[in-house]
């Protein structure tokens, strides 16, 4: 498996597809849970890939595949930190970001910090720091501490994806097995921990690159419509596109529409 190492006992993992005729690359940057199985759905991955497109998917320390040392802390910074190293050292052209959740407000760190991308595509990342979004991140991290990631999903899950999704992934959650706490050491606990520093207050104003905005209305945790509306009108090269049938992971519940946004949106860049 291709790997990027960065120092001893420390490395992250990817999957890089060069680009062909279209001489553009989508690079994804995961959700805090998430992995690069999440882009090679074959509606995502290999169709962009077919028309053209390169892409880049990669884990973050603490995800599968990746190694990290006990003393790392694997906070946000680090995550932005490493989405520049990616970036460096394979040059992959013309990058096209690509965040889901918090994986967007990173991409779009990214892009402040110096990486000179096409495009940047937001799904479900706009949120409002505040009371009630501190209130969720704490409490994630409790549930996680207290019965593990399967907690987390049994909790959260009819609030964040479609109906359809969310009947698709009972038997996989409601097992009816004890809730089991999530080991301090694992990497997940160690990023939802870290997580906690994030700072959600971005000066959106200063992205100046075009952006697609995705989001889902069955994403009845972290999609406040005031708020979104309030922070997409302070990006001036914007696009909105609105999933009345996904909810908050939007890749997971509808690949084909979702590779079909991402082509017109790099069609039209």
């Amino acid at each position: 498996m291709p790997r990027l190492d960065i120092a001893p006992g420390e490395s992250l993992h990817y999957e890089y597809d060069a680009p062909g005729a279209a001489r553009r690359t989508f690079v994804f940057v995961n959700a805090l849970t998430g992995n690069t199985g999440t882009w090679q759905h074959p509606e995502i991955g290999p169709r962009l890939r077919a028309a053209g497109y390169g892409t880049l998917a990669w884990n973050f320390r603490g995800q599968a595949e990746t190694t990290f040392a006990p003393g790392t802390r694997l906070t946000p910074r680090l995550i932005v930190e490493d989405l520049l190293r990616v970036i460096e050292r394979l040059q992959p052209p013309k990058p096209i970001l690509v965040g889901l959740s918090i994986g967007g407000l990173f991409a779009a760190q990214g892009i402040l910090a110096g990486i000179d991308a096409a495009g940047l595509v937001l799904i479900n990342t706009l949120r409002k720091p505040g009371a009630r979004l501190q209130w969720i991140n704490d409490a994630m991290v409790a549930m996680a501490r207290a019965g593990g990631s399967r907690l987390l999903m049994t909790a959260n899950l009819p609030m964040l994806v479609n109906p359809e999704q969310l009947a698709a992934m009972r038997a996989a959650i409601m097992t009816g097995e004890p809730f089991a706490p999530m080991d301090p050491a694992d990497g997940l606990m160690r990023l939802m921990q870290g997580s906690l520093e994030t700072d959600w207050n971005f000066a959106y104003e200063k992205l100046r690159l075009p952006v697609l905005i995705m989001s889902g209305l069955h994403d009845r945790v972290f999609r406040v419509e005031k708020d979104v509306a309030e922070l997409a009108a302070r990006i001036a090269k914007r696009r909105e596109v609105v999933f009345a049938d996904a909810g908050h992971l939007i890749p997971l519940e509808r690949p084909e529409k979702f590779g079909q946004a991402l082509l017109e949106f790099a069609a039209g860049l």
